[in-house]
């Protein structure tokens, strides 16, 4: 195992998709760059989201502003990183099933818009031409976005995390953080390391990363469940991911399943009870999926902030930048959320 280096100019903790991105436009700026990962690159929140890019959040065009800047550093991706990533298009739709929710959106479609965001108001009709499983009488009307896309997750943490060694970055794997001095002296394991700047891009384990350095994170971590369908009766190998305002179910395709998410059961909830809703809102709104089988595909804590938007900042009297509070939605702003950090401490 290698030696961890006495000093760096920045001390990157986690190794995400947000923390290899972090490190690799750091050491592109010429700043001496070092990443802590507790296990693998990518095996956290990154390993466990639905693998899709977006820029329409629904009421959070500051949100989508970044996921349009970072969409725009995707495509541009492999002459950055020399690992070309294999973007799939298939498409955003929200369904709204009140006359509040069509409101709300056109109130805030101006917003969107200024922020580079294409989306639009669709009848049901077309909604359903989109997605043949839907049952058009279930909606009032739909936001469409075209930009929308598949990737794979760690295709992107692999290419950052290689791009940033090419720039001179040194990248360790299982060196989990297990104190942090007042002069951002980091202890691991493996040794301890001193950081004129710590940027902590941890995920989940951001709030606890910054308590070691005596900085209040308010992140409130969530578990959030992703399931598998039984194979449906008919292959829909190309569904848009189709979300439901009213309950934030999501579904799209995937292989010859049904990818879909509903966060988990709340508090004092069974499990059995949480299937029990999501199966309800699959008849009615995707009757051809009305009792089919359901099945854990994988399970994962996605950090949160109180307001579902993400922290990217400064401590005002240390050297302690943040990237977290993402929602799960990570690798939609994860291009911006490094420049954004490099930005922030070349300019201290």
């Amino acid at each position: 195992m290698s030696v961890l280096p006495a000093h760096a100019d920045a001390v990157v903790i986690g190794g995400g998709v947000i923390g290899t991105s972090a490190a690799y436009h750091l050491a592109e700026a010429g700043v001496n760059t070092v990443l802590l990962e507790r296990g693998g690159l990518g095996g956290g929140a990154s390993a466990h989201t639905a693998g899709m890019l977006r820029t329409y959040f629904p009421g959070d065009p500051h949100t989508g502003q970044r996921a349009v800047r970072s969409l725009n550093a995707y495509q541009d991706f492999a002459r950055h990183t020399a690992a070309p990533l294999a973007l799939k298009r298939l498409g955003f739709m929200a369904l709204f099933t009140d006359e509040q929710q069509i409101a709300d959106f056109e109130t805030g479609h101006q917003a969107q818009r200024a922020a580079g965001v294409r989306v639009g108001l669709i009848r049901s009709r077309e909604a359903a031409r989109l997605n043949p499983l839907l049952n058009e009488r279930a909606v009032l009307a739909a936001a469409w976005s075209p930009e929308a896309y598949h990737v794979d997750g760690l295709d992107i943490v692999r290419g950052y995390a290689a791009a940033a060694r090419n720039h001179g970055a040194r990248l360790f794997t299982h060196t989990p953080v297990t104190r942090i001095d007042d002069d951002n002296t980091i202890h691991t394991p493996q040794g301890r390391i001193k950081a004129d700047s710590i940027v902590c891009t941890a995920g989940p384990w951001s709030g606890e990363v910054a308590s070691m350095a005596s900085v209040d994170l308010p992140m409130r971590p969530r578990t959030m469940e992703m399931l598998f369908t039984d194979v449906p009766p008919s292959a829909h190998p190309d569904l848009p991911m189709t979300m439901h305002a009213a309950s934030g179910l999501r579904i799209r395709s995937w292989k010859d399943r049904i990818l879909l998410a509903m966060g988990a059961p709340k508090a004092g909830e069974t499990r059995e009870s949480w299937l029990g809703r999501i199966a309800g809102h699959l008849g009615t709104l995707f009757p051809a999926l009305d009792g089919i089988g359901l099945h854990r595909a994988w399970t994962g804590d996605f950090d949160a902030s109180p307001s579902n938007t993400a922290f990217i900042g400064e401590h005002p009297t240390r050297r302690f930048l943040y990237a977290a509070g993402f929602t799960g939605a990570g690798l939609c702003q994860a291009p911006a959320a490094g420049e954004q950090l490099r930005d922030l401490l070349i300019a201290k």
